[in-house]
């Protein structure tokens, strides 16, 4: 089917077209184009796309599009591995409902309280975007009702899996009617995805989106290095020499991944970890300063940087090789994207020799080493900009204007160096650049907005 086609050529409703042209969207993309005519035909679909292909929109068009509004009750469940991912798939559908009138979509993720869960659950809810460990404690203490569901939509299954999600999983789809409409999106087709695959779906329509990672705007570069050559120096030498302003580097392990972080903060990097054992808030700033520029650097494993979209990522390095080459791809594939050229570097030794030919098939091409660079840079670069939290939010009804005028006001901060913003219900978050971090935390503290005066604060160091 031809991307070329608009969203009229679907059986979509009115409602669900003048929300899509009113958010721009105009042609479909590859996934949504061959996923929605068998997702609104009722079928089961298999999906291989990645974060940044479409795919939400897909399963979201196909969920509003079957749901029956005047029954108030659970009709649809879509589950994610992580909290963030679910977040931004529940923020995406209340988008594309906005233009029809009375459809509750409820959150239910760990990481945060369950009392407001539970409240809002005795309130009914037609759609459920969750994790699958706060999904199944909710039926498992009778608080969610799945008995009349009609879809089920697993998204990013292959690291629901590879998080040891498969027992909840299953409990879960043992909680659901025998028929039922399922799609199961996932970056990878890994045997563990295929074996549940085969168990859950009936004659799957299956979509297979070729990976970014394939696409010629990313520039491969591999490094053997020989026994007595540190990965750490290593990776130093090539985040000098490439001097990236965003940079995520891959390590299997937890372990790995603080040790790094750890050596590269003692070398004077601007760098966080991003692994399991973190705090939800710390991983939720860590994230933010990463997207809006204070932040060079993330070491991150697999399953942790799960959900990870960040607009412009300018390096990936492989710390060391990925499992397997579905997840190899999957890393480098989160640079080069929207036509920007990408580089993606990867450590490996001689012993690494299988999971190099593996990746020689899989890429259609010889992997040739190259040498360490020279490096560009003696000193590591400074992030462009630096975060401010302020102790007001969404619930103090501060909006991103509130804060732009506050800053500007009198001429004291140029509106060019600001920078990201982003509201939480109880706090706001707001870039500058770091020549103006002083004065905007002088004008932020010694001014009043909506009459009323905020604390404002450094997030973060380097």
């Amino acid at each position: 089917m031809s991307v070329q086609l608009s969203f009229s050529a679907f059986a979509l409703s009115p409602a669900l077209l003048d929300t899509l042209t009113s958010l721009n969207y105009h042609q479909p993309t590859p996934v949504q184009a061959q996923s929605l005519p068998a997702i609104l035909a009722g079928k089961d679909v298999l999906a291989q796309a990645a974060t940044g292909s479409g795919k939400t929109a897909a399963f979201a068009l196909g969920l509003l599009s079957n749901l029956d509004v005047k029954r108030f009750r659970v009709q649809s469940l879509v589950l994610c591995p992580t909290r963030e991912l679910a977040e931004q798939v529940a923020t995406e559908i209340r988008t594309l409902a906005r233009g029809i009138h009375n459809i509750k979509v409820l959150t239910l993720c760990g990481g945060i309280p369950a009392k407001g869960q539970i409240l809002s659950l005795e309130h009914g809810a037609h759609i459920i975007v969750g994790t699958p460990g706060r999904v199944l404690d909710h039926l498992q203490h009778d608080r969610l009702n799945l008995e009349e569901l009609t879809m089920l939509v697993l998204d990013e299954a292959d690291r629901m899996l590879e998080m040891g999600f498969a027992e909840d999983l299953q409990q879960i789809i043992d909680a659901m009617p025998a028929q039922r409409q399922q799609l199961l999106f996932s970056a990878t087709f890994a045997p563990a995805v295929k074996k549940l695959a085969n168990e859950l779906l009936h004659s799957p329509q299956e979509v297979i989106i070729d990976s970014p990672a394939t696409k010629a705007n990313i520039n491969q570069q591999f490094f053997l290095l020989s026994h007595n050559q540190e990965r750490s120096q290593a990776t130093v030498r090539l985040i000098l020499a490439k001097a990236p302003q965003s940079c995520v580097i891959f390590a299997n392990t937890r372990k790995e991944v603080q040790s790094l972080a750890e050596q590269l903060k003692y070398a004077g990097f601007s760098v966080a970890a991003l692994h399991g054992d973190l705090e939800q808030r710390e991983r939720e700033q860590q994230l933010l300063q990463f997207a809006n520029g204070s932040l060079q650097l993330l070491v991150a494993t697999d399953v942790a940087a799960r959900g990870l979209d960040i607009e412009k990522l300018d390096l990936v390095i492989n710390f060391e090789l990925a499992h397997d080459t579905d997840t190899h791809i999957h890393r480098i594939g989160r640079t080069g994207r929207a036509g920007e050229q990408g580089v993606a570097c990867t450590l490996y030794t001689t012993q690494d020799g299988n999971k190099i030919s593996q990746l020689e098939e899989a890429l259609g091409q010889e992997i040739n080493p190259e040498p360490l660079p020279e490096t560009r840079n003696s000193k590591p670069l400074l992030p462009l900009m630096a975060t401010i939290e302020i102790d007001g939010g969404k619930k103090q009804k501060l909006r991103p204007a509130d804060i732009v005028g506050a800053l500007t006001r009198d001429d004291q901060i140029a509106f060019a160096d600001i920078g990201k913003i982003q509201l939480q219900d109880f706090r706001a978050y707001v870039a500058v650049k770091r020549s103006a971090l002083k004065a905007a935390l002088q004008q932020l503290n010694n001014s009043r907005i909506k009459g009323r005066s905020f604390r404002a604060y450094r997030l973060g160091n380097d």
